[in-house]
């Protein structure tokens, strides 16, 4: 399974970008969606989670400002973004479970500028 993300870039603080993360696989072999941020100096953490079927987690930290959505037709993943914050600024990660294992795209850049 290949994911490649696009869509990253600067962006001023109240800001909008959307996130792309296309996948070879079907989604209906797709378990688990989700993308991840890593900030500078920081762990990778998670920012949104969209189980197959169940109901999707943001974290506190992007609830209400981010939407994780998918186009089956497309094999795609979105992760819209917006009023964008400086501490937003990370490599964003999308991720997949398809079937028993996980998947990483290569990451794309958010800056968000003060």
């Amino acid at each position: 399974v290949q994911l490649v993300e696009s869509g990253g870039g600067l962006v001023q603080a109240g800001g909008s970008l959307r996130l792309s993360c296309a996948a070879s696989a079907t989604s209906l072999s797709i378990n688990v969606m989700g993308w991840y941020r890593q900030g500078p100096g920081k762990e990778r953490e998670l920012v949104a989670r969209m189980p197959s079927g169940g109901r999707t987690i943001y974290a506190e930290y992007v609830k209400g400002r981010f939407t994780i959505s998918t186009d089956d037709a497309k094999n795609t993943m979105y992760l819209q973004m917006k009023n964008l914050k400086p501490e937003d600024t990370a490599v964003y990660y999308c991720n997949m479970i398809v079937g028993m294992r996980g998947y990483w795209g290569q990451g794309t850049l958010v800056t968000v500028s003060s």
